[in-house]
Formats: C-alpha cells, sequence, structure tokens
C-alpha cells in the first residue's frame, strides 16, 4: 500500500514531527511504500531518526530564507483569500508560494492514502484532494484549542475525509459531534518503552517537561510545588524545556525564594535519564491533546499529579490509582495533592506501579497494528465499526 503523510515542517521539532515519524517507519517495517513530504524546508537535516525505507521530500525549500515570501503574505491574505483560515497556529508559514505548493501538490495525487497532519493541511487535502486517494486527517489536538474560524472551517469541510484520526476518546465524541457521518477513530500516539529504568522513588524531586509557553502553565506549578515544599524541605523541582516565557517564569521562581529549589533545567538530550531520576511527574498545563510526556514518564514508573486540562490527562489517568488528578488551574489543590505524594513514598511506588502498567497500552505494538487495520479497512471499503475504536 501507498501511505503519504504530509507534515508542514518535517525538519523542525516537536510531537507531531516525532509522531509522524514513528508511524512512517512503522508502515515501512510492515512493507507498505511509505513517504513523508514536508510542505516547508528550514533545516539541511531532520531533526528525529528516520527509517531509511522511508522517502522524504519537500515542497518548499526555504533554507535560504524566508524573506521574499514574508513580503507578499499580507498581500495575499488581502487579495485572494486562503484555503488556511485565519487563526490556525501556522497561518503565517502560509504564504502564496507555500499554499499553492501544497494545493498542487495534494491535487496531483491519484492513488493511494493520504495523511495530513494539522488543520491547515487537512482542509487543502479535504477542499483539493482529487478522487481516488484515500483521505486521512489526523489531529493532534482537541477541538476547543482552535480558533473559532478553524473550527468552522473544521466543521463545514471535514465531512469529505474517509475518516479523521484523533488521540483521546473525548476529542472523538467532539468531532462526532461536529462532523456527523464521518468516521473519527481514536488512535493514540505512541511511545516506546524498551529500556526504561523505573525510578525506585528514592531521589526527593519533581519534574515537569515542556515548552516554557503559557499553554504548559508552569506560572501555575511553581507557586503550587512552593506552598507543598514549605513541609517538605528536601525536595526540588526540575523543569525541562525551552520556549519564550523563561524569563517570566525565572521571576515566578524569584518571587517563591526558592531559586536554590525550584530549576529552569533548559532541554536535555538525557531526559529518560532525568525521569528515572525524580520521584513525581507533574502536569501543570491549561490544555494539551494527548500528553506525551506524561506517558514517557509513567513508562518510568512515576506517579502522575496533573490538572484535569482539556483534554488528555483524564483520558489517560484513572484518578487513584496511577496518577492524580486536581481541577484544572486550582492551584491549591494542586498544591495539596503534590503534598500528598511527595510525604508518601508508599503511595508513590503505587502509583507509579500502575503508571508503568498504564503507559504499555502507548507501545508501537498495540498502537501501530490500529493504524494497518484502518488503512486496511479504508483501502478495501470495510465500514469501520465504531466500538473498535471507542476503547482504550
Amino acid at each position: 500500500m501507498k501511505i503519504r503523510y504530509m507534515l508542514l515542517h518535517a525538519y523542525g521539532m516537536g510531537g507531531t514531527i516525532r509522531t509522524v515519524f514513528n508511524q512512517a517507519g512503522a508502515m515501512a517495517e510492515a512493507g507498505h511504500d511509505v513517504e513523508i513530504v514536508s510542505v516547508v524546508r528550514r533545516r539541511d537535516e531532520p531533526q528525529f531518526a528516520l527509517d531509511p525505507r522511508v522517502r522524504l521530500s519537500t515542497l518548499v525549500d526555504q533554507r535560504g530564507g524566508v524573506a521574499a515570501d514574508s513580503l507578499v503574505r499580507k498581500v495575499w491574505r488581502r487579495a485572494r483569500g486562503k484555503i488556511v483560515p485565519y487563526g490556525e497556529f501556522a497561518a503565517e508559514y502560509f504564504t502564496e508560494r507555500v499554499e499553492g505548493a501544497a494545493i498542487d501538490y495534494v491535487s496531483g495525487l491519484r492513488d493511494g492514502v493520504l495523511v495530513t497532519t494539522r488543520p491547515a493541511l487537512n482542509l487543502i487535502s479535504a477542499r483539493r484532494a482529487t478522487g481516488g486517494v484515500i483521505r486521512v486527517a489526523q489531529e493532534h489536538m482537541n477541538l476547543a484549542s482552535y480558533h473559532e474560524a478553524v473550527r468552522e472551517h473544521i466543521g463545514r469541510y471535514y465531512g469529505r475525509f474517509d475518516a479523521i484520526t484523533v488521540l483521546t476518546e473525548t476529542s472523538r465524541r467532539e468531532y462526532r459531534e461536529l462532523v456527523p457521518g464521518t468516521p473519527v477513530v481514536r488512535i493514540p500516539n505512541a511511545v516506546s518503552m524498551e529500556r526504561r529504568k523505573h525510578s525506585d522513588q528514592s531521589n526527593p524531586v519533581v519534574i515537569a517537561v515542556g515548552r516554557l509557553v503559557p499553554q504548559k502553565g508552569f506560572d501555575m506549578l511553581i507557586p503550587a510545588f512552593a506552598a507543598a515544599a514549605a513541609e517538605h524541605p528536601e525536595w526540588q523541582l526540575r523543569i525541562f524545556g525551552t520556549g519564550p516565557s523563561k524569563q517570566r517564569l525565572q521571576e515566578h521562581i524569584d518571587e517563591t525564594g526558592m531559586g536554590d529549589r525550584i530549576k529552569l533545567m533548559g532541554r536535555s538530550n538525557r531526559i529518560h535519564e532525568e525521569l528515572a531520576k525524580a520521584s513525581v511527574y507533574a502536569l501543570s498545563s491549561r490544555i494539551e491533546g494527548l500528553p506525551m510526556a506524561m506517558i514517557e514518564a509513567m513508562g518510568h514508573a512515576l506517579p502522575i499529579v496533573a490538572f484535569d486540562c482539556p483534554t488528555g490527562p483524564a483520558d489517560v489517568l484513572t484518578p487513584g490509582k496511577d496518577g492524580i488528578l486536581v481541577p484544572p488551574r486550582d492551584v491549591d489543590a494542586l498544591a495539596r495533592s503534590l503534598g500528598q505524594v511527595m510525604g508518601d513514598r508508599d503511595l508513590r511506588l503505587r502509583l507509579g506501579a500502575a503508571a508503568a502498567e498504564t503507559a504499555h497500552g502507548y507501545t508501537p505494538e498495540v498502537v501501530m497494528p490500529l493504524w494497518e487495520k484502518l488503512f486496511a479497512a479504508l483501502s478495501t471499503g470495510r465500514p469501520l465499526d465504531d466500538t473498535t475504536w471507542a476503547a482504550r
């Protein structure tokens, strides 16, 4: 089977890129003819390892710079309009040249499966791909995270897809309501659990991982930890990641007076070792898709303390079994739950062991056969049984 994955920038960093590279490699391993199409290219080499059997091609090479495209961006929006709606997170990428290249590519396909991986690309596929191509829209975020204009376009055009795939059961219900009659399939992202060392819960460290942006809520985690740590003076908080909020978060840390115990660690190439050395994973996000860093932490037998934000944590965790969920943005509740697990090693061991078991439901051995099953059903015209795809 010929399978094409379309990414905006396959040479960048990000969970979607890594996930698609893993999927493509698994499909190539299964014997399929697989290609990743990068709409733009701004680096010489991909940031993630790619199976050599997967072809990687580019529509618009921007390694020489994007200034020329930038000059016509505003004119393009005013004069002709766009398929890519205002409010799409990556709208700034879609100049006339970039959007035109993507449209020309999808309209020229005549066979195989085309998997598009964000609303901008999904809408181009829905509106311009021709007959003979099996179209699959891959959604990595929940509906509420999108601008109203993006949601309106999703509701108007996603009914043209052969299938929509989402990461969580909550998102599946939302998309089915918005696009009735179109198959919506839940297939989570896969996380490899090979050679994952489990935490022994002896090191008094709370760890958090993510981009330093408001979405991740580290501005709420810092005061929550500070409140909990007042009764647990041996504990530290380590936040791994980079991003534009670094200075503001450091100011929050300085305000707590715990600069020696709360650290912004930057990016780490050995994050799995850091996870194994910690004893609690904290997720303070305002919104999530499927929290992959949290699932990776669970693979290291770390108990989770998380905001019950939309969506993701509640689709993965069973409260009291493998983690603790607290009301969204409730800093006091987050502090109390952090203090609870910081002060009880037996609780951490019990929650962590269950977390590791839960994480195995997201391994490639479990997830990748679901993709093969979906593609096989679509290629033969077999109906998709909702009950098959709804289970965790």
